[in-house]
């Protein structure tokens, strides 16, 4: 009889891995996957060996930090001592917190610090939002070779000195000047600003305006550069004006550097300019012009008191070193790093 199959009759066979459903297939048991490699450790002496380059660049500049801003610190003593350039540091005779005693007690002390901390907050409310207006202007300026024109002329008189800058100013605004020329020409009257000691606080700050708000800008304009243009474009095609994108994605971007060179500006809240006021202190009276510096300098070192000089330097060292604690606790309290990250 025929084994081969006939029509109509299914005969049972073995069923093949070829026949089964591919799901139900069996299948091959796949090669373990080899380990990622982990990432070498590095111990310190290789990573020094790696950075050694970058290590050596950098020791000019620790060398200068050591010599010029912590091996003065030693002479912070001298507000502890009754100092005599003649016999040295260790050879003065102490006197403890008596050189802070007599501080507390001098009215000229608190006449400087109280003309400090007002010069100091006229200068945060008028000075520092300069740099990031203009900073936001220049922004907006289409033409490259306009903006690099713009941004030169206004670089140019940070490089004056202040002895130049205060005579431009004299030029113009003082009792000779190009201003009381025009007024008496028109039978108005004189008005020397640069000897009005009700005007001495915004004269001042016009003066750092003009001076150093054009070099405050680059920082703010290297944030800017930072900002991704995708969300400018994505923010016009919405619809958004010129307003809400400078609202809405301008100020956002800057406003990690500027919380950053805020803590730096109440840092140095007590350090409102030396030459500045030296130069003007005896145009508008030493009640109006003396700040913490000045009074350090012709109470202390122009008198040969040196110990009461360094006294007044160190409370002003301490009290910068609270503000700028408490400044950068407050950018920490609004989600910025300020000088450091939490």
């Amino acid at each position: 009889m025929d084994d081969r199959e006939r029509p109509g009759e299914v005969r049972d066979r073995p069923v093949t891995t070829t026949d089964a459903p591919r799901s139900a297939r069996p299948r091959a048991p796949r090669p373990p996957r080899p380990r990622e490699a982990q990432p070498k450790r590095l111990t310190r002496r290789m990573r020094l060996r790696r950075d050694r380059t970058l290590l050596f660049m950098t020791v000019p500049a620790v060398v200068l930090l050591l010599v010029f801003n912590y091996a003065p610190l030693v002479g912070l003593v001298t507000a502890f001592q009754y100092y005599d350039p003649l016999t040295g540091i260790w050879n003065s005779e102490w006197a403890g917190l008596g050189q802070f005693q007599q501080l507390f007690q001098d009215a000229q002390f608190w006449g400087s610090l109280q003309n400090t901390l007002y010069l100091s907050f006229v200068q945060l409310i008028l000075f520092f939002p300069v740099p990031i207006a203009l900073a936001l202007l220049l922004n907006t300026v289409i033409s490259e070779r306009i903006r690099n024109v713009i941004q030169s002329v206004v670089y140019v008189p940070h490089f004056f000195s202040w002895v130049l800058a205060i005579t431009i100013f004299q030029q113009m605004l003082g009792g000779a000047g190009v201003l009381n020329q025009f007024l008496r020409s028109h039978d108005i009257g004189a008005w020397d600003i640069m000897t009005d000691p009700d005007t001495f606080a915004l004269l001042v700050t016009s003066q750092a305006v003009w001076k150093e708000a054009g070099w405050g800008i680059i920082v703010f304009l290297a944030a800017l550069s930072a900002i991704n243009t995708d969300l400018y474009e994505a923010a016009a095609a919405d619809g958004a004006g010129r307003w809400r994108r400078t609202w809405h994605i301008t100020l956002p971007g800057l406003r990690g550097v500027i919380m950053l060179m805020l803590v730096l500006r109440l840092g140095n809240a007590l350090t409102v300019g030396f030459e500045q006021f030296l130069i003007q202190r005896d145009a508008v009276g030493h009640e109006t012009a003396d700040v913490l510096d000045t009074f350090s300098f012709y109470y202390g070192i122009a008198t040969g008191n040196y110990g009461y000089g360094a006294a007044a330097g160190l409370f002003k060292s301490v009290i910068s070193l609270l503000l700028i604690w408490g400044a950068n606790r407050l950018a920490h309290t609004f989600g910025e790093d300020g000088l450091y990250r939490r």
